[in-house]
């Protein structure tokens, strides 16, 4: 484990040294979140009895999906690792004394915080000034908040395991494009990161929210938002340990499948 540990403190105090990487991406995703809530608005401007979330619940979404962009979304994976397998260069990594799929799984994970921190705080700051309803508003409670911690927790923990699954997939296959792009658009759609699942009918909302994409950001983003509570707070948090260690246990299979029968050419 301390290996582990240490792996991951190098990368993560390697990923906090892209600061100039780091205010491109602020920039970028302030005013993508202000053209989302503005075109959200010109629906709610319609008619604002009709939507499942309010005004204000819903630039807290879209606010909080982009401090944190970087722990949720699915296409932030490493080229590094996909390029390492394709050219052959993993025979380097099977040679140290550690598991790779625990490895990578800890470079995901320093990534995706490294990332996160330099990014959160200051578009989460200039969110908190922007006036309602188009601002990031307070959470319902402490208590809420916490949960919100928890769920953001085990949000990230279910998006580093499906990228290790995609990770370890891409062994078996002669380039990792295809299932790349097609499981990334996938994870877009129906983890809510283009439109969150109370907008979806319930028909087809309900069946998304037993899926292990509704396990990412849908849950934490919904509970900061004050939409989820209650029983259906509980479900959800259920879904996310569980889907966590589904597909945990689904990449370690494919982590020693692949082991048995990997084959290095070149030389």
């Amino acid at each position: 484990m301390k290996k582990y540990l240490s792996f991951f403190r190098l990368r993560f105090n390697t990923g906090l040294q892209y600061r100039a990487a780091a205010l491109a991406g602020i920039v970028t995703q302030f005013f993508w979140g202000v053209m989302e809530i503005l075109t959200f608005r010109a629906f709610y401007d319609s008619d604002p009895s009709s939507f499942p979330m309010t005004l204000q619940a819903t630039s807290s979404y879209i606010w909080m999906q982009q401090a944190f962009l970087a722990l949720f979304m699915a296409w932030l994976m490493e080229g590094e690792i996909f390029e390492s397998i394709k050219n052959g260069n993993i025979s380097y990594e099977l040679c140290r004394p550690f598991g790779i799929y625990n490895m990578w799984f800890s470079r995901s994970l320093a990534t995706r915080l490294s990332r996160a921190v330099l990014r959160c705080f200051p578009i989460l700051l200039v969110a908190v000034f922007i006036p309602a309803p188009y601002g990031l508003g307070a959470p319902a409670s402490p208590a809420c908040f916490l949960v919100f911690l928890l769920t953001l927790a085990l949000g990230l923990l279910n998006v580093v395991a499906f990228c290790m699954i995609i990770y370890m997939l891409s062994f078996f296959t002669i380039s990792p494009d295809g299932i790349r792009l097609v499981s990334l658009s996938m994870v877009e759609f129906f983890q809510g990161a283009i439109i969150p699942l109370p907008f979806f009918p319930d028909a087809v909302r309900k069946v998304m929210e037993l899926l292990p994409f509704a396990a990412m950001q849908n849950v934490a983003l919904r509970v900061y938002s004050g939409d989820l509570a209650g029983a259906a707070l509980q479900r959800a948090v259920i879904l996310q340990i569980f889907w966590f260690f589904a597909m945990l246990a689904c990449g370690k299979a494919l982590e020693y499948r692949a082991m048995k029968k990997i084959v290095v050419q070149g030389g």
